[in-house]
């Protein structure tokens, strides 16, 4: 199945954060990464997410506007917009 690509906007990057602005389409999503350094998402938007995580698990969750969450380094996924209106979340990295 081929779903069309998040846009990402990169705000702000310097030698200990790299900020990036992400807005899907109903139905986008990231394709597959590994988060390279600890990071936080910020949701802008209510952002109802599918995961695909690596051995072929899928999880859903949502995330309520303004709501944030961290994770390690390391982190291994494809994030895709599982609702049927657009999302948008900000990520920091940090490095």
């Amino acid at each position: 199945m081929t779903r069309p690509a998040a846009r990402a906007t990169l705000l702000v990057e310097d030698d200990a954060v790299r900020v990036t602005r992400f807005d899907f389409a109903p139905g986008a999503e990231t394709g597959w990464h590994r988060h390279e350094h600890d990071y936080v998402i910020t949701a802008i938007t209510e952002c109802r997410m599918l995961l695909e995580e690596p051995g072929g698990a899928r999880r859903e969750v949502t995330v309520r506007a303004g709501e944030a969450y961290k994770r390690p380094e390391g982190v291994e996924h494809n994030v895709i917009n599982a609702g049927n209106v657009p999302m948008s979340f900000v990520e920091v990295e940090l490095k």
